[in-house]
């Protein structure tokens, strides 16, 4: 007890003096921008000046949300221990690695101390590796035929598809790469004697990274101080591997978004609809009384059937009493001039045509289809003929699907994030257990890891534009900016360009994006950049987090192209390829150059200024504050920017010299 109290307290005082920090943080931050957009902006070079202002207004964000995370940084020590009884299912989810490499994860999940059921879940459909799971007594999934020419959603139906056919009360998910420890179970099962725990999150740790790790694999800023900051507002996410899930909880948010989805049709299908009635009232004499009465009935209806939807009454028995009532009016307008509804069955066979051919029924008919229906003149048969149409047209089967119940989100190219943001907006709560309970392997060359950074990326822009957090009323504002502060980290792209752009433009035409470079304007800067480096060597503890700030800057090009691809695909609808992260190293051909262009290009623009500083300053062109200021600023991103040449240069993993594990990694935050 003793030694659990010291503990405590070690905890209760690191986490107060982060909190100073983040505090001084904050003001100091907010003091300097403040200052900027009110004070210091020049003006006369707007065209500089502004993006400079705004990517540290970003930047700033940035810092505000990081601190808002660590604010509640989570230490949970010693896990509780795991009730016997429970059941669970490993699953292996795997699409084109090889055999052997599947085969060693499979072994070693089948040798799991805690009671379990292992499966390998084979995206690939290949009969050798059937043959040999089976051989060791390793269950074996593959596609059911439902999913024969439907959108197959890679991972995340892989997982779906497998949810439907195991039964475990818990599952736990493993890439193929991701060898578990005999004891992942019992470290974890524990936290599922709240009712409320869906998920416990373990870190990602790979054993093919050398030490200095070129490719910024390891991650440890995020597998600990963030997801422990998330942990404490109850909103530590789903990473996609090394993770138990509660199997309820997942079935509950498939049929959530099910019904959802289903009611959404059904929303808009009466919208438009009350407007094709009032359409076809306009047309209406005065003495056609009795029409006019038969499209007010069918009208209140509609208003009765959303009143009952809102009230939670059964989807299925609202659509089929409003069906029945619109059918029974339609019987009392037969017998009206058929002549008028020539154009109107035309138009009514068009809907229904358009709606069989959508891959999501009513949901994928062009919203411009619908706009010209509420806008055509309709005779009031017409009118109703097309109202029961709509409400037909609602694909309550799901029938593009090869399931309806998709309980992993497929709204991205990465499953997790989605799936995990949604079960918290059911209330259910998540956990981050800092422990390394599973080993990989990170990619071992450049273009295997900007493949993986940018599938990263992009879902979480795809997840940001389709479900923004900051608009999902089921989850508390902690969680929303948790989730947000993700999102928002991968703008960093564009600010990077300003930060590259900036010393440049003065360094070789001597405009500067600000007044002056006073002492005032030191004063101001110094002191939050200092204050925000002194936050992260707090909250990391010992664990490296220079690579990691080297690469949210490098890497920009990746982070612009995921948003602008993401931002295509959403909008504009065009394709974005999912590329499963191969797991083994590529072909060696040299060098990987013509993969960092733009970062070379860059560090090229950055010397050239340089120099151009230092002949400008020779020849009395520009001040010695400015320019050495500048020249600080070249250098700082030279430093920034030199990972790319060691990442382009990288030629694999030494087998003979495995990465350490850190202590606190190894034992949890205990």
């Amino acid at each position: 007890m003793g030694i659990g109290r010291h503990i405590d307290r070690q905890a209760a005082r690191r986490l107060l003096t982060i909190r100073i920090i983040v505090l001084l943080t904050a003001i100091l931050g907010i003091n300097y921008v403040v200052w900027r957009w009110l004070f210091s902006v020049n003006w006369d070079a707007w065209w500089i000046a502004v993006p400079l202002v705004l990517a540290e207004t970003y930047s700033l964000v940035d810092s505000l949300l990081f601190g808002l995370a660590m604010w509640r940084l989570k230490e949970r020590g010693e896990p509780p221990p795991a009730p016997p009884g429970l059941t669970v299912d490993v699953l292996i989810a795997t699409y084109n690695e090889p055999i052997e490499l599947v085969m060693n994860t499979a072994r070693a999940a089948l040798a799991i101390d805690y009671p379990h059921q292992t499966w390998v879940l084979d995206d690939g459909n290949r009969a050798d590796l059937r043959a040999a799971a089976e051989a060791e007594g390793i269950g074996w999934i593959t596609r059911s035929s439902e999913w024969a020419d439907r959108p197959r959603h890679a991972k995340a139906g892989n997982l779906n598809n497998a949810l439907l056919v195991t039964e475990g009360e818990f599952l736990l998910i493993l890439d193929a790469d991701q060898v578990p420890s005999p004891t992942i179970l019992d470290r974890t099962l524990g936290y599922f004697d709240d009712p409320q725990m869906a998920l416990v999150q373990t870190p990602q740790w790979f054993v093919n990274v050398p030490e200095d790790d070129p490719l910024g694999s390891q991650a440890p800023l995020f597998y600990g101080p963030i997801q422990q900051g998330k942990d404490g507002w109850n909103a530590a996410f789903f990473c996609g591997s090394n993770a138990i899930i509660r199997r309820e909880a997942l079935m509950q948010l498939g049929v959530s978004r099910y019904a959802d989805e289903v009611e959404a049709g059904v929303q808009r299908a009466l919208r438009t609809a009350r407007s094709v009635l009032r359409q076809a009232r306009r047309g209406l004499d005065d003495g056609e009384v009795a029409v006019r009465r038969a499209l007010d009935s069918i009208e209140h209806d509609i208003g009765r059937a959303r009143r009952e939807l809102a009230r939670g009454e059964a989807l299925m028995d609202v659509t089929y009493r409003f069906q029945q009532r619109v059918a029974a009016v339609r019987r009392e307008l037969v017998a009206s001039d058929l002549t008028a509804l020539q154009s109107d069955l035309a138009a009514i066979a068009e809907l229904e045509r358009s709606a069989d051919e959508a891959d999501d029924g009513l949901a994928g008919v062009d919203l411009s289809a619908l706009d010209q229906l509420s806008a055509r003149e309709w005779s009031p048969l017409g009118a109703v003929e097309t109202v029961q149409a709509l409400v037909d047209a609602v694909d309550v089967d799901l029938g593009s699907e090869a399931q309806p119940i998709m309980p992993m989100a497929t709204i991205s190219v990465t499953e997790d994030m989605a799936t995990c943001m949604r079960l918290h907006g059911l209330g259910w709560r998540t956990a981050y257990h800092d422990e390394v309970l599973a080993h990989g392997l990170a990619p071992e060359d450049l273009a295997t890891m900007l493949t993986q950074r940018l599938r990263w990326a992009q879902g979480t822009v795809q997840v940001m534009f389709r479900e923004n957090p900051l608009l999902q009323r089921r989850l508390r504002w902690g969680q929303r900016l948790m989730y947000f502060a993700t999102m928002w980290s991968y703008l960093s792209g564009f600010a990077a360009l300003v930060y590259l752009a900036a010393p440049i433009v003065y360094l070789t035409i001597g405009v500067l994006p600000v007044q002056a470079i006073s002492t005032e304007f030191f004063l101001r800067l110094v002191p939050f950049l200092v204050v925000n480096q002194l936050l992260f060597f707090v909250v990391a503890a010992g664990r490296p987090t220079w690579r990691g700030q080297q690469y949210s800057l490098a890497l920009f090009p990746v982070w612009i192209k995921s948003f602008t691809s993401a931002f295509g695909n959403v909008f504009l609808g065009r394709s974005l390829d999912f590329a499963v992260t191969p797991k083994t190293r590529q072909e060696d051909t040299g060098p990987a150059w013509h993969l960092v262009r733009p970062q070379l290009w860059a560090m090229a623009a950055l010397v050239a200024a340089a120099v151009a500083g230092l002949v400008r300053i020779g020849t009395g062109q520009a001040s010695a504050a400015g320019t050495t200021f500048n020249l600080l600023w070249v250098g700082f991103d030279l430093a920034i920017f030199s990972v790319i040449i060691k990442a382009a240069r990288y030629r694999g993993f030494d087998a003979g010299a495995p990465a350490p594990i850190p202590e606190r990694a190894r034992r949890g935050a205990a």
